[in-house]
């Protein structure tokens, strides 16, 4: 969300469009949005896998007697949600 209104102020100003550093900063957060958004992946996917696994005969055998309790998946909510705001 905030990226796409960056994206449209650039439109609304071709000089600061076409500004190396403004290029340079749309890049920078495009490519942290990204590796965010793997980052959550990554982990969701680990928190399914363990939780899968400490269901699953044998390893729930020893999950319980160890201490091995299922984990949430990473969700925002709230204020989390927002976009996030960029001042210059």
């Amino acid at each position: 969300g905030a990226l796409g209104r960056l994206f449209a102020l650039a439109e609304a100003y071709p000089d600061l469009k076409a500004n190396q550093n403004f290029l340079n900063l749309q890049e920078e957060l495009t490519s942290v949005e990204g590796k965010i958004a793997y980052a959550r992946q990554f982990y969701n996917d680990a928190v399914y896998s363990y939780n899968t696994r400490i269901q699953s005969v044998p390893s729930n055998l020893l999950a319980k007697p160890f201490g091995f309790t299922e984990r949430e998946y990473f969700e925002v909510e709230g204020e989390g949600r927002e976009p996030v705001r960029v001042q210059f």
